[in-house]
């Protein structure tokens, strides 16, 4: 069996939904991106040093954000307003998920209708949102690293040990 036949039978036996990106991104600026513990939260390379990496979030509903380097330092952008890396989180957010979904997440309503990642932007920096604490950043990065590890995987068709708590779809009769 093929690696496309192997995908396209996991995709139709698989039960949880397999939703394609919006847009292609690429992932050198925010390479991890997600949607989860009631925030938009990643991590974003820094335009001047390579070896470091920020922590972004931004919390639903307030836009409380945070933003920290991997070694727990605050980012000097993010005083009192959202720093550049929260604004390339919510673009890439936007180009991965769609800029309607990211808003609907976020619970963010943009005056004209149809959501832009530059809509959501101005929208949540118009309430002046809090500064949240940097909690998060240690489970968003530690995600992060766990993705990355999944790349130094050779390309095979067996299943992973780590992801075998997920029920099967179909029981084979013993």
């Amino acid at each position: 069996m093929s690696e496309t036949d192997y995908r396209e039978a996991w995709e139709a036996s698989s039960t949880a939904r397999i939703l394609p990106p919006a847009r292609p991104r690429k992932l050198a600026k925010v390479p991890f991106v997600e949607l989860a513990d009631g925030r938009l939260q990643g991590v974003v390379s820094s335009g001047s040093d390579i070896e470091r990496v920020y922590v972004s979030s931004i919390a639903a509903g307030d836009y409380a954000f945070a933003c920290s380097t991997n070694n727990n330092r605050p980012c000097g952008g993010a005083r009192g307003s959202f720093c550049k890396h929260l604004v390339a989180l919510v673009d890439e957010a936007s180009l991965q998920y769609g800029a309607e979904r990211v808003a609907r997440y976020l619970r963010v309503e943009t005056p004209d209708g149809e959501p832009t990642a530059q809509a959501l932007t101005s929208a949540m920096t118009a309430t002046r949102p809090a500064k949240a604490d940097a909690t998060a950043a240690a489970p968003v990065f530690s995600r992060f690293l766990r993705h990355l590890a999944y790349l130094e995987l050779a390309a095979a068709t067996a299943p992973l040990p780590e992801l075998q708590w997920f029920p099967p779809t179909r029981t084979a009769a013993a």
